[in-house]
């Protein structure tokens, strides 16, 4: 078993299996902190427990001390993960369970519907519901009960177990078994020994309902290690490697520190690594937030994943495998996940004292109705105290307004990964804005030519533009796609020629143009150049018979709607941080558009990480829009990640909303409607605990029966479903100029 070394002494990542809800992770946080010198932090989303520990506790006490507590720990593979299994047996515990249980409850609550024998078809059908359907939760219970300890899960199957157990009763012992007999649904309470009432439907409504909360849960949860699957896929596969003069392509894992690889243009960069030979542009957009290719040549560090946009390189290895960027990036990744605060559920947090509660009351009600000589009365109003309190309303209340709420945001381009990520939505007060891909377009773009006095800015672009179409240069193929859309076809150019890190040159209409670095192009038109750099813009220098003809400036474009965005924003009382890799004169001029007041520019992706940590030391609550590579660790570490889904997997992946559309005026709505789903789920949750607050006693005074309960339990549940559908009204803010901040 492998630690390494961490401030507060030695530190392992253990996997944990076996945990059903929120609580069973605090309760193996509170077994392995009892330990001396021990600090751990269980996340029940991410099913891992980091733990730092001194002294002379090892890893092997800590996996027994978790073994201990009813759960399972080991450390995780170092083989990547691999994908969830085609078959997922909870979602066929559900579909099964959902086409047996329909008309178990439609025979109980339709009484036209009650044929002969009507009974024994719903024991039928609901007996694989309560045992096979089930058995997740009984499982729990038996696990927690061995343990000393109760959840949600005890209740659930204590519930059910009792309401079916008590038809089986009925049926072979009591007069429900009868053919002929029908069972009327009525709110008063019928007084007996309750011999003739079957509650079957209230034990297999209960398992179904509860078990579409479990599948939504894990869904979300099965999304945990998909950032990290698609950060590491960025890399190179293999790589061709230098050896004795000739190219030898290998699989990446065998290049060697020190070894000198080629990259030819189109590709990724194998690893991190110093330029020995060449010179090229390199996009580094996807790692750094750079919108520029980087110009690099002999003695220039280049880092692995980033793609090589021009000429033949040749590089030297310098880190290779776990302590490359790529794989530091990852760790950030992993680490910030595991380190987001846990949430937890309104309903696993009172859980820890309503389960005992509840169990207590339905003893005290069963003890109290014997000794009054109730007879069989009084298990009936014992069972009803269960029943009522099961939690079938509160295993609606997420999952219900998850599914109408996501369908909603479906069809506005938000996507939410689940109830988990809505609590900070409310509490959000700082924004932090990516440019490269979100606020910008993340594509260069011809903004400017600017001519020389006594020329012609239509000639200056043409002939520019004709030389670089033969160049793969990226702002060459700005300055290109402008000059196309402006004046259609391009001459012909004769006798190219590219200059290595300065520009291009040929001959275009009898004339010699080049095109590059004014130390290519001659002196002249320093005030336009000048003005271009202040802008934050590329310029390159246009010039023939060896005279400079004009200035042609590129930039990466802000969106059109970035602006009514940041507008948007504000109104839902947040405010903007501009983040950015890119130069700070680039980014302050972005950020004078789109009206942003704070900008932090220069920042590597370690860095971003910084910033949001630093923003959130300060006592803010910070959310965090990004599209990149470069923004996914970043993302994962905010309080609200917001990934704009035209970008990166990666950056998808690591967030807690994703934006279908590029456009950042989605972001306002996603917040909204984040906050309008949290609104309604706790809505949901008051009213579902008010209504057994209410119902308890009146379960426990013997004024209801268990099949009132039920009929109880399934009103409440149309009321949780009911308010849930309110969701589907929710309207977007995209046709209005300015969003209302009423979330």
């Amino acid at each position: 078993m492998t630690t390494t070394s961490a401030p507060g002494g030695q530190q392992v990542e253990l996997a944990i299996t076996g945990m059903t809800c929120a609580a069973c992770a605090n309760r193996i946080e509170r077994k392995l902190n009892k330990l001396d010198g021990v600090t751990a932090s269980v996340n029940y989303a991410t099913e891992k427990a980091r733990v730092t520990w001194s002294g002379d506790v090892t890893a092997e006490q800590l996996v027994e001390t978790v073994a201990a507590a009813g759960y399972s720990a080991a450390l995780p593979s170092a083989a990547p993960a691999q994908d969830a299994p085609a078959g997922d047996p909870l979602r066929q515990r559900l579909l099964v369970s959902t086409a047996l249980s329909v008309p178990v409850v439609l025979l109980a609550m339709v009484p036209a519907l009650q044929f002969d024998a009507w009974q024994w078809l719903s024991l039928v059908l609901a007996s694989p519901v309560v045992v096979w359907g089930g058995l997740p939760f009984h499982r729990a219970a038996w696990t927690n009960l061995r343990h000393g300890a109760a959840t949600m899960d005890t209740l659930v199957s204590l519930g059910t177990l009792a309401a079916f157990g008590w038809s089986l009763y009925a049926l072979f012992l009591g007069t429900a078994g009868e053919i002929g007999m029908t069972h009327p649904f009525s709110l008063t309470l019928q007084r007996g020994d309750g011999s003739d009432d079957v509650y079957l439907e209230a034990a297999a409504g209960v398992t179904t309902f509860l078990l579409a909360g479990r599948y939504a849960e894990a869904r979300a949860k099965r999304r945990s290690g998909e950032a990290l699957r698609a950060l590491l896929a960025l890399g190179a596969k293999d790589v061709a490697v230098l050896r004795d003069g000739r190219e030898v392509r290998v699989p990446v894992e065998q290049l060697r520190v020190g070894e000198v690889f080629v990259v030819r243009p189109g590709e990724r960069l194998a690893t991190d690594g110093e330029v020995v030979e060449g010179t090229s542009a390199v996009d580094a957009s996807l790692l750094t937030g750079e919108s520029v290719p980087v110009e690099v040549g002999p003695g220039d560090a280049v880092v692995g994943a980033t793609v090589n946009a021009g000429g033949r390189l040749h590089v030297r290895a310098t880190r290779v495998g776990a302590d490359t960027q790529l794989a530091q990036m990852a760790r950030l990744v992993e680490e910030a996940q595991d380190g987001k605060a846990q949430v937890q559920r309104l309903a696993d947090r009172i859980s820890g004292v309503f389960v005992p509660v509840v169990i207590a009351l339905a003893v005290a009600t069963l003890g109290f109705w014997v000794g009054s000589g109730a007879g069989a009365g009084a298990f009936s109003a014992a069972v009803a105290v269960l029943i009522i309190a099961c939690p079938c309303a509160l295993g609606l209340a997420t999952p219900t307004a998850l599914m109408v709420g996501t369908g909603r945001g479906a069809q506005l381009g938000i996507l939410l990964k689940g109830p988990e990520v809505l609590e900070s939505t409310r509490r959000v007060d700082t924004v932090v804005l990516d440019k490269t891909g979100t606020v910008t377009t993340g594509q260069m773009r011809l903004v400017d030519v600017v001519a020389a006095p006594g020329e012609d800015e239509a000639d200056v672009l043409r002939r520019a533009a004709a030389v670089e179409a033969a160049s793969e240069h990226p702002v060459a193929a700005a300055v290109v796609r402008g000059a196309v859309d402006r004046l259609g076809p391009l001459p012909p150019v004769e006798g190219f020629a590219n200059v290595e890190g300065l520009g291009v040159r040929g001959r275009v209409d009898g004339h010699d143009v080049v095109v590059g670095r004014p130390q290519l192009a001659g002196a002249g038109l320093e005030d336009a150049l000048a003005a271009a750099q202040a802008a934050g813009r590329t310029a390159v220098v246009v010039a023939w018979d060896g005279r400079a003809r004009g200035v042609l400036s590129v930039a990466d474009a802000v969106k059109d709607t970035s602006a009514e965005a940041v507008r948007g924003l504000r109104a839902l009382g947040l405010h903007p941080v501009l983040l950015t890799g890119d130069h700070d004169v680039v980014a302050r001029a972005v950020a004078a558009e789109v009206g942003v007041d704070e900008v932090v520019a220069d920042v590597l992706p370690a860095d971003k990480v910084a910033v949001v940590r630093r923003l959130q030391a300060e006592g803010r609550v910070v959310a965090m829009v990004g599209d990149g590579v470069n923004d996914a660790a970043a993302l994962a570490q905010a309080d609200l990640g917001l990934a704009i889904g035209t970008g990166s997997d990666v950056a998808i992946e690591a967030s807690d909303l994703t934006l279908v559309r590029g456009d950042l005026r989605v972001a306002v709505d996603a917040i909204r409607l984040a906050r309008r789903v949290l609104g309604t789920i706790r809505g949901n949750l008051f009213w579902a605990f008010a209504y057994n607050v209410a119902a308890i006693p009146l379960a426990a005074a013997g004024l209801l029966s268990p099949m009132v309960a039920g009929g109880a339990m399934a009103l409440s549940s149309v009321f949780v479903v009911t308010n849930s559908l309110r969701l589907r009204g929710f309207r977007s803010t995209t046709d209005r100029q300015v969003p209302s901040p009423a979330a």
